[in-house]
């Protein structure tokens, strides 16, 4: 990828990531983590430090033991480009897992290709996550986040450790049969003149404030 320098002159831009692994290979034990060709090639992932040079199962294998209570669904009835976006930061918090409700394809460009790292579900209707939602886990709730009349505020709102936090597409929000199918439906507060915040900005703030109840704070479990 080139940009401009301030001298007007194109040049090449850094290239992400790490080269090959410098000095000695790590162990190559039975259950070691490391993909010989990334030791070999570099590794370009957008990928945190920790996990420089893993292999992919190994990665997934990891975040699976300490992933978070909350899982993230996503209405996609017109393969809005936010759904990525809502993906990416949902992998950024180790979410459990998300939930594509509606159209199977989903626009993947804003992931980043994040969704490998996590367990993807897809489901047809509102309806077809309820039922997943309800044998699942003991039964997890769903908490719409949406700025509709008769909302809450998320920021007075007690998070259960155990929920799915549903989004609508940008544009309509959620669904009639979506806001229906909540325990609640959360609004994030705003004190300008837009009516309402990017969909991939209001999941990013939403998960936050889960970590914030959930992780940052000594509290018993919701």
């Amino acid at each position: 990828m080139n940009r401009i320098c301030h001298s007007g002159v194109v040049s090449q831009q850094e290239q992400v990531g790490v080269g090959p692994w410098q000095g000695p290979w790590p162990t190559t034990q039975e259950h070691h983590p490391y993909d010989e060709e990334l030791l070999a090639a570099g590794d370009r992932r957008n990928v945190v430090d920790r996990y420089r040079y893993w292999r992919h199962d190994a990665i997934v294998s990891d975040l699976d033991g300490r992933r978070h209570d909350f899982h993230v669904a996503v209405e996609n009835w017109g393969h809005d480009f936010n759904i990525g976006s809502v993906i990416r930061t949902a992998n950024a918090f180790n979410a459990k897992a998300f939930h594509i409700v509606g159209r199977r394809r989903w626009n993947r460009r804003g992931a980043m290709v994040t969704d490998r790292y996590q367990h993807e579900y897809h489901h047809e209707s509102v309806a077809a996550l309820v039922e997943w939602a309800a044998g699942h886990e003991g039964g997890l709730p769903l908490v719409g986040i949406d700025n509709l009349p008769g909302s809450v505020p998320l920021e007075s709102y007690d998070l259960p450790r155990r929920c799915i936090l549903l989004f609508g597409q940008e544009g309509p929000g959620l669904s009639e049969p979506a806001r229906e199918a909540c325990v609640a439906v959360l609004d994030i507060a705003q004190f300008g003149s837009t009516r309402s915040i990017n969909a991939g900005a209001a999941a990013a703030v939403a998960m936050h404030a889960w970590v914030r109840r959930h992780v940052f704070t000594q509290v018993p479990p919701g």
